[in-house]
């Protein structure tokens, strides 16, 4: 259930910024700082359950499983960060330079 979660919390981590940029030319969109905090939140939650999940392993002593899943998880964790955190600077950008304008 925890991997799923943090699929489900990773896919809205991508999706609001996605949605927030698809928008903005339509309208003002004041809301696209919630957005960005949204998506961030649902990162940081989506990584975190990958921690308890891991630590669920080392309490069932199941290191085969451990030792299998690790160098996955710690890759798809980095390029969950790194896209988060790329479409929300790309969000920021954006509407910076439109509340200037």
């Amino acid at each position: 259930m925890l991997n799923i979660g943090s699929l489900v919390l990773g896919l809205i981590a991508w999706i609001l910024p996605i949605v927030s940029l698809m928008k903005y030319k339509k309208q003002t969109h004041q809301n696209w700082a919630i957005l960005s905090i949204i998506s961030i939140s649902a990162c940081a939650i989506s990584l975190g359950l990958q921690i308890f999940d891991s630590y669920h392993l080392v309490k069932l002593e199941d290191w085969s499983a451990l030792m299998d899943t690790m160098g996955a998880v710690a890759i798809i964790a980095a390029v969950l960060l790194f896209v988060t955190i790329l479409l929300n600077i790309l969000n920021l950008i954006i509407y910076h330079r439109k509340s200037t304008n």
